[in-house]
């Protein structure tokens, strides 16, 4: 859709982080006026949606800095460079849950704030779960608690407001449709 297309005029790098980079634009608009944008480059993401063999979720809690709180979600994280989505999707499963799986399958991908952000987290469903022999390390900085809870409860976390993150409800919506597809045939 060309006629709602904004053209950037100029663009500054403001800062270059380990995960983002942000970035002001002077931007086109399609009446002819100009605006600015702030827009943070990311390298994209994973979430895993881990079923046990009894249909359990496989969660994981951790502290988030910007929200000053401890909240529940699926495991997830950062593309690294030259990664493909379903390696990072394994290799983050692994890391934070000690699980592996036999299955892995692409759900779908969505972008987490295209107002602001280029962030891409591709969803997985992981199921044959199975303990890894030897667990893998987390990164240095990074900390969770594994939990297993039924749909049901998981549910519940929602309503709580302990699962506060878009990618987690989105994987919870999703099975629950899942579930309410199967209930029909």
């Amino acid at each position: 859709m060309k006629h709602l297309e904004e053209q950037t005029i100029q663009k500054e790098k403001l800062f270059s982080g380990k995960v983002i980079d942000l970035y002001i634009e002077d931007v086109k608009l399609p009446n002819g006026k100009t605006s600015k944008r702030e827009i943070v480059k990311h390298p994209g993401a994973v979430a895993v949606l881990a079923l046990t063999d009894e249909n359990n979720i496989i969660l994981v809690k951790q502290y988030r800095k910007p929200l000053e709180r401890t909240i529940v979600e699926i495991p997830a994280g950062k593309l690294e460079k030259g990664e493909k989505p379903e390696y990072t999707a394994l290799r983050e499963l692994e890391e934070e849950t000690g699980y592996t799986a036999q299955n892995l399958k692409k759900i779908t991908a969505f972008y987490t704030s295209p107002g602001f952000a280029d962030e891409l987290i591709h969803l997985y469903l992981a199921e044959g779960l199975t303990p890894l022999e030897e667990k893998r390390d987390l990164d240095e900085d990074e900390f969770v608690e594994v939990m297993e809870v039924p749909l049901q409860e998981a549910q519940k976390l929602v309503e709580s407001q302990e699962i506060y993150d878009a990618k987690t409800a989105y994987a919870i919506l999703y099975l629950q449709m899942q579930k309410a597809l199967e209930a029909k045939s």
